[in-house]
């Protein structure tokens, strides 16, 4: 791809962008968000057609023009979008040839669909059968579809962005080993990631980019590649640490929960929380650890307004005061809220602009006699804009059209909105790069020097480690441990999250809260009436 511009109504997406990959090669695009890596990758699959865009594209020696997705897959190029195509009520084996069906006189012949799929999903790993429903498999496995649909397609060059950002450590090195297959096949791959330890592990080169042009293209196998080198490329400076300098400033407990229990929505006998205890104080980040499946994020919706499951038993105190809150805006209005690790899916409406979005969670704050005040609406979403450095036009812009780190600040920026006491963050950082990583835990060290307290559930465990103050864990929605911060590592964190009945400490010994064998954070401190520590 040589000197590719694209722009948008008042945006410059791509300015004079080249790229080369080479024949068997996996080809990393770092950038940060917004930077235009996914808009590249849109131009040479035909998403963005020719003509909506300067610059020229060779593929295979031949210069090419795809006017749609369809061209550049005749061609051999297949691109696996952040967010999966897929469509969750139609078995596996339809979504791999869905618009590319197998048919004899016209009608589809489902005993040849389903032993195709069948060897197709056997290159893959994936040992499903083909008649299964998408709904009924995990984020892991619906990647694995997507691959195995691209393979349908006979495909050359395959282009795969953010594949790992949902996944956990063993789906995203199963699928990294897969990718590491496809290229000794001679399969070409595209792959835009975050992760930059992924990207160092597969890698045969890295092409950067910022603020849409090229920055530098990195040959791996000449050597002298690390983090460091890609950040200072990304963000146009080096990042001394991953997490600002913060001293906690830790009050009094606030917000507790105790025998915390919920039910599946669907399946009544099936517990998602069990019996779980925790605290929050004032000034405090508080983080949640557990592998995928645990219950963490049943666990937190359930706690807000009771958004998931049927609430079974529990207790939550708020500010020394029993409350009830059976619905979402009964828990804004108590001062609860609660960023979504799908932000598109149930954090975000992606039909409306960026000011409606910010205020969407508390309109009364800006309404009077039921009617809002457009004014105050553009004033307060401008200054989130400003305040979280979202890169948009203006607040007039639809956040469809934001990258997913820009996205992620507008759902932050509707929450903060509500000036809540506290705020449940899961998955904040989820597809975003390091420097909008960066400006996202000083917001979050910001809130908490405010007095408020902040829960983090996350996937990764450097960034519990990093940001939080204490962690717990959690297995099979139970909540299993606590650890300090300076107690805490990964391997200690992993012991915890795979003990399904009592607390241990690190040395092995059962932990003083642990009662009858189950777990139970009791409050100590602060709760019994005595000064908290304070860090």
């Amino acid at each position: 791809m040589t000197g590719i511009t694209k722009t948008f109504p008042g945006v410059k997406a791509l300015s004079d962008v080249t790229i080369t990959v080479r024949r068997g090669d996996v080809h990393a695009i770092c950038g940060e968000n917004g930077a235009g890596k996914s808009t590249l990758m849109k131009v040479l699959s035909g998403v963005h057609p020719h003509g909506s865009y300067e610059g020229q594209i060779v593929f295979d020696g031949k210069p090419v023009e795809f006017s749609s997705i369809r061209d550049s897959e005749h061609a051999g190029i297949v691109i696996i979008h952040q967010e999966l195509a897929l469509i969750p009520e139609l078995s596996i084996a339809e979504n791999i040839f869905l618009g590319n069906e197998t048919t004899t006189n016209g009608v589809i012949d489902w005993v040849a669909t389903n032993n195709r799929a069948r060897d197709l999903l056997a290159r893959v790993g994936l040992q499903e059968d083909p008649e299964t429903p998408i709904k009924n498999l995990g984020v892991g496995k619906q990647q694995l579809v997507e691959i195995a649909k691209a393979l349908s397609k006979q495909v050359k060059l395959l282009i795969l962005d953010e594949p790992t950002a949902a996944l956990n450590e063993d789906d995203s090195r199963h699928l990294l080993d897969l990718i590491r297959g496809l290229q000794q096949r001679g399969i070409t791959c595209i792959m835009i990631s975050h992760k930059l330890n992924e990207i160092e592990a597969i890698a045969d080169a890295i092409t950067i980019i910022r603020d849409g042009q090229t920055v530098e293209t990195i040959d791996v196998r000449e050597g002298a590649v690390d983090e460091d080198r890609i950040i200072r490329g990304m963000v146009g400076r080096s990042l001394e640490s991953r997490f600002p300098d913060h001293t906690p400033h830790i009050g009094e407990t606030f917000f507790e929960v105790r025998d915390w229990t919920v039910a599946h929505p669907n399946v009544p006998d099936r517990l998602v929380a069990k019996g779980s205890n925790f605290f929050v104080r004032r000034g405090e980040i508080v983080g949640f650890a557990g592998l995928m499946g645990s219950g963490r994020t049943e666990l937190m919706r359930s706690l807000f307004g009771h958004s998931y499951g049927t609430f079974v038993k529990g207790t939550m105190v708020l500010n020394g005061k029993e409350v009830r809150l059976r619905s979402v805006p009964a828990a804004i209005d108590a001062g609860i809220a609660y960023v979504t690790e799908d932000r598109k899916v149930l954090g975000l409406n992606l039909l409306d602009d960026i000011k409606t979005t910010t205020v969407s969670a508390k309109l009364k704050k800006i309404a009077s006699n039921f009617v809002v005040d457009r004014r105050a609406e553009h004033k307060a979403a401008e200054e989130y804009r400003q305040a979280l450095r979202t890169k948009t036009p203006s607040v007039d812009y639809g956040v469809a059209k934001l990258s997913g780190g820009n996205q992620q600040k507008v759902v932050l920026a509707k929450w903060l909105f509500t000036d809540p006491d506290l705020l449940i963050l899961d998955e904040p950082t989820r597809g975003i790069d390091v420097g909008a990583k960066f400006e996202i835990y000083g917001i979050i060290q910001r809130l908490a020097d405010e007095g408020k307290g902040v829960i983090v559930v996350s996937s990764e465990l450097p960034e519990l480690l990093g940001l939080s103050d204490r962690i717990y864990t959690i297995c099979e929605g139970r909540v299993t441990g606590v650890l300090e911060r300076g107690q805490a590592d990964q391997e200690s964190l992993m012991r915890l999250m795979t003990v399904t009945s009592s607390v241990h400490t690190p040395e092995g010994e059962l932990a003083p809260d642990v009662v009858d064998g189950e777990a139970h954070a009791e409050p100590t401190g602060a709760e019994s009436g005595t000064k908290a520590p304070t860090g």
